[in-house]
């Protein structure tokens, strides 16, 4: 059967959407006076795409939400902390499958100049997470319900080059490997009639200097910076090399000096923003040829995730369940590979203990599920439920755009905080169709597009018996 990973890649996954320590031209005459092959020129530039592709996916979500005010999807500046104030449905179409049980509030922060403090109200009885990525897309900090026990309190995130001690008034500190980091909060919402409880509580999340924080009235300077313009076609070629170059000013990666050192034979190097343009022309096409094979390889460690070191997938009953994509820095640190493979299917993904992400995209004889074919159910026996310690869900999704379905009656998705009716023996059966079924069995109902679709199970905060071994839940089955 065709990897469940594998299909969500031939869709794409979009995200959900630094002037450089050195600017100085890359030292060209490294290359030529090692005399290097142009295999070997290939096998690096092989090397450093795969370890740059979540860097420049990441930079691209930056680009396009803190950086470029004309671009559709600009948010608000650096430091400053964005609410959304709706569940999103079928009319968002800037992230593939996006969730629809948590309200998001989402900022960037620059740290060259000093840390920022990040304030969490208490939240007690609702679950909610606040995820720190850096620009490597390790998750390196987390708050909230499981991380910090649903407390208020105030955090400071510090970059690499702050070198200060926690302040007093403040919980917790955190330091990033890198200048820039992205903070994503994701809030319970218990249907539309609580998205003025979540609205309240977001308001409680604030961002705040560190200086105003200490109550001093100068901000202490920091140089100005030129943020290079992000092409997708560029970053599919050898010129990616200048964005790369742009990305290692802003970051200081532990353990990594001969790899860099490696790069720096072909002029990658932090601060190198034209290092492909020193390439002569058999240089460049063997760059050219590295990026594609990068790309390969990336595309086809996503077809058969188990096959990454420290990954681990399963796949049963038409579902596909994977763990070991996401994680901090001392998890995810030369796992390049499995590092892109995130990106690319999943980017800003949850570590598993946060949440679990089950796949569904056939049926329990292996047939893609087809609304315009079929009438199905899953019945989960009481023993079979997700077991969780916050809340489960199942979200519709049309294929292939991976978007979530237009209907009569706005669900989008049914989980446990839906109005379910389970059997008297605790069994529950939803129904997946495109048509309703019978008026009584309408409030287990998921409605499907007249077409093919996908199913995704999100758990938050699985418990640990779900995840050794990896739960999966029951077929989907044909109904009719």
């Amino acid at each position: 059967m065709k990897s469940l990973v594998a299909i969500v890649v031939a869709t794409s996954l979009a995200a959900v959407v630094a002037c450089s320590k050195s600017e100085s031209s890359p030292a060209t005459e490294d290359a030529s006076d090692a005399a290097i092959s142009v295999q070997e020129v290939q096998a690096i530039a092989e090397e450093a795409y795969v370890y740059a592709y979540p860097m420049m996916e990441n930079y691209r979500t930056m680009f396009v939400q803190a950086i470029d005010r004309t671009a559709p999807g600009y948010l608000a500046p650096f430091n400053e902390i964005t609410h959304m104030t709706e569940l999103l449905g079928p009319e968002f179409k800037d992230v593939v499958r996006p969730n629809n049980d948590t309200m998001y509030s989402i900022g960037w922060l620059d740290l060259r100049a000093q840390p920022m403090v990040i304030t969490v109200p208490k939240i007690a009885g609702r679950y909610f997470s606040v995820q720190l990525i850096d620009m490597f897309t390790h998750n390196f900090a987390y708050m909230g319900t499981r991380a910090t026990h649903g407390e208020a309190g105030s955090y400071v995130i510090a970059g690499p080059e702050w070198r200060g001690e926690k302040p007093g008034g403040a919980k917790a500190m955190f330091r990033s490997e890198s200048a820039f980091v992205y903070c994503i909060v994701r809030i319970e919402v218990r249907g539309p009639d609580d998205l003025g409880a979540v609205t309240a509580l977001q308001r409680g999340f604030r961002f705040t200097p560190l200086h105003a924080f200490l109550g001093r009235s100068q901000a202490p300077a920091t140089s100005g910076i030129t943020f290079p313009m992000y092409d997708a076609d560029k970053a599919k070629s050898a010129e990616f090399m200048d964005l790369l170059g742009f990305l290692l000013s802003h970051v200081t990666p532990a353990g990594e000096d001969d790899l860099m050192a490696r790069f720096g034979k072909i002029g990658i190097r932090p601060g190198a923003l034209a290092a492909s343009l020193s390439l002569d022309p058999s240089t460049r096409a063997a760059v050219d040829a590295g990026v594609g094979q990068a790309l390969i390889a990336i595309h086809g460690a996503a077809a058969n995730p188990s096959s990454l070191r420290g990954v681990t997938a399963r796949t049963a009953d038409g579902w596909q369940g994977v763990v070991g994509l996401f994680g901090d820095g001392d998890e995810m640190r030369f796992k390049y590979l499995a590092r892109a493979v995130a990106a690319m299917i999943g980017l800003y993904g949850n570590d598993a203990v946060e949440a679990y992400y089950p796949i569904g995209v056939s049926d329990g004889s292996g047939r893609p599920l087809d609304g315009s074919e079929h009438d199905y159910a899953i019945r989960f026996e009481k023993a079979e439920l997700p077991q969780v310690d916050a809340f489960w869900s199942i979200t519709m999704y049309s294929l292939p755009d991976q978007l979530m379905v237009a209907n009569p009656i706005d669900r989008y998705s049914v989980g446990d905080r839906s109005n379910l009716r389970y059997g008297d023996d605790g069994s529950l059966t939803i129904y997946i169709q495109h048509e309703s079924p019978e008026k009584k069995l309408e409030s287990n109902w998921l409605p499907a597009p007249s077409g093919p679709f996908s199913l995704q199970l999100r758990m938050y905060l699985p418990k640990p018996a779900a995840l050794d071994p990896l739960y999966l839940p029951p077929p989907v089955e044909v109904s009719r």
